[in-house]
């Protein structure tokens, strides 16, 4: 059981060659170093490379019946199962031309006939001892990029958890659950989507972008954790002085993401989506919004998008100071918005998905059951 375990440690050299006495000679010359596979052509050859026990380096022969070895090489070097393993001529054929299209067809070296014993020994161990460092270095960058890709993934998780839960708390506040930041995320995604290859818009609507402006959005309201509960829960109409300072939740919730990013040294950031959505997302198209009254194609897009989202979810729910309306008079509401409150292109798309944004609402309507 021992010899057999140890022999099992060993690399396992693939002979090729259609002559027995050539067969005969390499394999007494590795014998007791390598384990050793014989082929006697090309076509047996590709064959055992693929088993479950594939050779950790060739030993090949040019000239052989059918396939000859450059042929062999070719193919060999072109399955990516295959492509790694280091392949050696062993030939006859001496010239310089014959050299070179070895190592065209990828050859790791190349060793005429007739051979030298303790030039082939050397290097065979040679090319085994380089790939074994470039498996080695192979398999530590698949787990440093598999690392990556995973620590990307948490910290991707994490960002969006604490989006939530930080909009969450906001909505709160507002006597809102937090179905109502899933909702406009979900509008916000489905908005993107159907705009993303309209020609105004293909531009910025990558699918990163997307991405980014699904996973700023639930901060679209952050700013009214800054506005006085005797405002922010009146039941009533506000006053014009009222009005003015629940306008500020706008500015106050900008002002919050620019702090946040200035500690992470980032002004390009994810947090970038979530500062231009609680800024501007109360603009509207023809101008008369707030807070800066920005018009048309001034209004970012991550805006004129959560503008239409965040009335969508507005209109059909209920709140302290009115009645939900329905999901028919919710979208004849926002068409009649078109060019005005909202951008019309935007609009469209909106009437496009209308019934996926009922299919949102109802998956995610309020209530003990889905909060």
């Amino acid at each position: 059981m021992v010899e057999l375990a140890e022999e099992a440690k060993k690399d396992t050299i693939l002979i090729v060659d259609d002559t027995p006495e050539n067969i005969a000679l390499i394999t007494s010359l590795l014998k007791g170093l390598y384990r050793t596979k014989v082929a006697t052509n090309g076509k047996k050859a590709l064959q055992v490379v693929v088993s479950n026990d594939p050779p950790d380096l060739i030993l090949l022969d040019i000239m052989m019946p059918e396939m000859d070895g450059y042929e062999t090489c070719r193919r060999l070097k072109s399955n990516p199962q295959t492509a790694d393993i280091p392949v050696i001529f062993l030939t006859a054929k001496a010239q310089v031309e014959d050299e070179q299209t070895g190592f065209e067809v990828g050859a790791a070296d190349y060793i005429t006939k007739p051979i030298s014993p303790p030039i082939v020994l050397s290097r065979v161990k040679t090319h085994l001892q380089l790939k074994k460092m470039y498996d080695f270095l192979r398999d530590k960058n698949e787990f440093l990029e598999q690392e990556v890709a995973r620590r990307t993934k948490e910290i991707d998780s994490i960002q969006d958890a604490a989006m939530i839960a930080i909009g969450s708390l906001a909505e709160t506040r507002d006597n809102e659950t937090g179905n109502h930041i899933r909702r406009t995320q979900h509008y916000m995604r489905l908005l993107a989507e159907t705009l993303k290859n309209h020609p105004n818009f293909r531009h910025f609507l990558t699918d990163e972008n997307i991405a980014l402006l699904a996973k700023s959005a639930p901060l679209h309201d952050i700013g009214k954790v800054g506005i006085p509960d005797k405002i922010l829960l009146k039941p009533g109409k506000h006053s014009p002085e009222e009005s003015a300072i629940m306008q500020t939740h706008t500015t106050l919730g900008r002002d919050a993401i620019m702090a946040a990013e200035k500690m992470l040294q980032a002004p390009s950031s994810f947090l970038q989506f979530a500062r231009e959505i609680a800024y501007t997302h109360h603009e509207k198209y023809d101008g008369t919004g707030h807070p800066r009254g920005l018009a048309g194609e001034d209004i970012p897009i991550s805006g004129r998008l959560m503008a239409l989202a965040d009335v969508y979810d507005a209109l059909i729910s209920k709140r302290v100071y009115k009645e939900a309306l329905s999901h028919e008079k919710a979208v004849a509401t926002i068409k009649e918005g078109a060019g005005t409150h909202f951008d019309t292109k935007v609009v469209e798309a909106f009437l496009q998905v209308a019934d996926r944004f009922k299919e949102i609402a109802q998956k995610y309507m309020d209530g003990p059951d889905n909060e």
